[in-house]
């Protein structure tokens, strides 16, 4: 898919969930959505994305797939910038602290991972960068 497209697509999404409160568009790919919501590293600008998500006990893991492009998601960057950031769960806002999976969480939570959506295995291969796992607390 193009970038362009993408992005049509995720701005398409990000809308409905926010009009809808999180009652449509919080399922795809048979796994849950949520909206992440950063501030721009360079810009300052508020940017909000719908992401798949899992839960690992109390944290909500994201990943900075991006389809296996050759670079993170935009949104990454922004939250290793600036990890203070929230989250909309269906209608709930959340205060999250963000942080890269270390690599022994990763090992840990990859296959879990790909057992949710079997799309990041083909991501992975796509790139030579390692797709982050990114671990959400709540604040």
């Amino acid at each position: 898919m193009k970038d362009i497209t993408a992005k049509r697509l995720s701005t398409l999404h990000t809308a409905l969930l926010k009009l809808t409160r999180g009652k449509l568009g919080k399922r795809l790919a048979d796994n849950d959505m949520l909206l992440l919501t950063t501030v721009g590293s360079k810009t300052g600008k508020i940017h909000t994305v719908p992401l798949l998500y899992l839960r690992d006990d109390e944290d909500i893991i994201i990943i900075a797939s991006w389809g296996g492009r050759p670079s993170n998601p935009q949104w990454y960057g922004n939250l290793v910038a600036e990890p203070n950031v929230q989250v909309q769960v269906l209608g709930e806002v959340i205060q999250v602290v963000a942080r890269t999976a270390t690599t022994a969480e990763r090992t840990r939570l990859w296959p879990m991972i790909e057992a949710a959506y079997d799309g990041y295995t083909e991501y992975q291969s796509r790139t030579d960068r390692q797709i982050p796992a990114v671990i959400l607390t709540r604040v």
